[in-house]
């Protein structure tokens, strides 16, 4: 019997939020929609034709509310990662890939 090791460094919030992926070998912008977040990265959900693979650097814009905005002073945070594991084992399900970034 195998067993796994838990590699997470920070506690995991659920969060479903859209968000933009800047991909720069593809020189353009991918919406997707967060599924949980941490201080260390995230796990996205983004379209199966996203070009994507393990070990990429992409920029991640999250987008605020009007009214957070204004309390932060900018309209979103835009966090730069590198892309450690893209799961495409439930994609038939929902059309989705599983997308997790580590935050630099």
């Amino acid at each position: 019997m195998a067993t796994t090791t838990e590699q997470r460094r920070e506690i995991r919030t659920k969060l479903s939020w859209p968000i933009s992926m800047w991909i720069p070998e593809a020189h353009r912008f991918f919406n997707g929609c967060s599924d949980n977040v941490s201080r260390s990265g995230v796990l996205l959900k983004m379209p199966l034709t996203v070009p994507l693979r393990a070990g990429s650097t992409v920029e991640i814009n999250f987008p605020r509310t009007e009214r957070l905005a204004k309390e932060k002073g900018s309209f979103a945070r835009i966090r730069s990662g590198r892309i450690v594991r893209v799961d495409r084992n439930n994609m038939l399900k929902d059309a989705k890939i599983g997308v997790a970034v580590a935050f630099n």
